[in-house]
């Protein structure tokens, strides 16, 4: 058996859509952060999106495990036209698009973004490649909420609607085991 764990990244207290906007994370939360230190396994390698949120809260965790090169691909939905704007704004200007795609529209892209399809894709192959290099380690994926979103999705057979209603709390954990080639959920969004 080996094990990813999913790591979400420290709260950017951000109240607009931040997508791929390079904020950075609130790390004053030591407590939490030994909790993960301690709960994560020594010997995992870590490896993160490129976003400095990402990045420093992969830092935190490096010093007793081994630190891959940050992957892009890993990265957080890119909102396009709709990053750096608050919900009620991108509500009025594109009151059908905005519900649509939060209502788990997986083709339905904002304008100059992606949809959910093109992250699962992305991230889907960042994780597959990182395993595939690696596969007798277990992995520490730091990155973000719909990247976490979209591996939940995608080994549980759920929809974007369904992933949607799951919460996943800065500095938590989604955890899955591989047993024979197969993929489980253990945990979602647990915060040691």
């Amino acid at each position: 058996m080996r094990r990813a764990f999913w790591l979400r990244h420290g709260p950017t207290h951000a109240t607009v859509i931040t997508g791929w906007r390079d904020v950075p994370a609130d790390l004053s939360d030591h407590a939490q952060i030994a909790r993960l230190d301690a709960y994560l396994p020594k010997g995992a390698l870590v490896i993160s999106s490129d976003l400095i949120r990402a990045v420093e809260t992969a830092d935190c965790l490096s010093h007793s495990r081994s630190r891959l090169p940050h992957d892009a691909d890993l990265r957080e939905f890119h909102f396009g036209d709709w990053e750096g704007q608050g919900f009620d704004a991108v509500s009025l200007s594109h009151p059908d698009l905005s519900r649509t795609f939060w209502e788990g529209g997986e083709d339905t892209r904002p304008p100059n973004g992606e949809s959910w399809a093109m992250v699962m894709a992305r991230v889907s192959g960042a994780a597959d490649r990182a395993l595939a290099q690696h596969p007798d380690q277990d992995v520490i994926f730091t990155c973000h909420f719909g990247a976490i979103l979209t591996q939940i999705a995608r080994h549980a057979g759920l929809s974007a609607y369904q992933a949607y209603a799951h919460t996943i709390p800065p500095l938590s954990i989604t955890e899955f085991h591989e047993t024979a080639g197969v993929w489980s959920i253990v945990r979602i969004g647990y915060c040691p």
